[in-house]
């Protein structure tokens, strides 16, 4: 693989097979992803390896040729199975050298935080293990039970301004936030349910991508 260059956070999807539904993930993705979805992270802790690796396949064959990238959530050690372009990790998932290590040199990695603290001890990581930052639930989201208590805009400038990294910004965040996360200086938005648990994922995609980029 290339050394791994810049990655546009502007919009990125984490997937939720369960708010797909019978439209699935794949053709989620690929509706979304045509309107705007410039990200897409596989998450999907309810299947085996095996069932993670093919739909990870699946969406990798479904993205090719598009420059979106796929990132797989947490689960590293499957990330050159499935051929993705990255991985991320939680605070308490596998510490982020030991998450480089496994995918080598050329991959994105991303680390989600939410405090300052957490930024502070990202900085004391050896030079280019992580490549951008998860920050948040920013407000109070639904779709993941073990997620951190909802921090605020407040802490997400905080954070904007004490990382080195650009910041992609999670939880509760739909088109009318979407302007406020970006005041804040984040580098991008990233949706669960508004756009799986949409009708329209296409629709749904573009009014987020306008909401951040209104002139575009």
């Amino acid at each position: 693989m290339a050394p791994r260059g810049a990655l546009d956070l502007s919009l990125y999807l984490v997937t939720d097979a369960r708010l797909c539904g019978a439209r699935g993930v794949v053709a989620t993705v690929a509706q979304a992803v045509a309107a705007g979805v410039s990200a897409v992270q596989l998450r999907d802790a309810r299947l085996d390896d095996a069932g993670f690796v093919a739909l990870g396949q699946a969406l990798m064959r479904e993205l090719a040729g598009t420059g979106v990238p796929l990132i797989v959530d947490d689960r590293v050690d499957l990330v050159a199975a499935i051929g993705a372009d990255g991985a991320h990790v939680g605070q308490h998932d596998l510490d982020p050298v030991a998450a480089r290590q496994r995918i080598g040199p050329a991959r994105w990695l991303g680390l989600s935080v939410q405090t300052v603290d957490h930024v502070a001890a990202a900085l004391r990581l050896p030079r280019g293990t992580v490549d951008y930052l998860g920050v948040g639930p920013i407000w109070a989201q639904a779709t993941k039970r073990d997620a951190a208590v909802p921090s605020g805009p407040e802490t997400l400038a905080a954070i904007v301004r004490r990382s080195p990294w650009p910041c992609v910004a999670i939880g509760g965040i739909d088109a009318v936030r979407a302007p406020l996360v970006r005041r804040c200086g984040a580098a991008g938005i990233a949706v669960v349910s508004a756009i799986c648990a949409s009708a329209d994922p296409a629709q749904a995609a573009r009014e987020l991508h306008q909401a951040w980029e209104p002139g575009r």
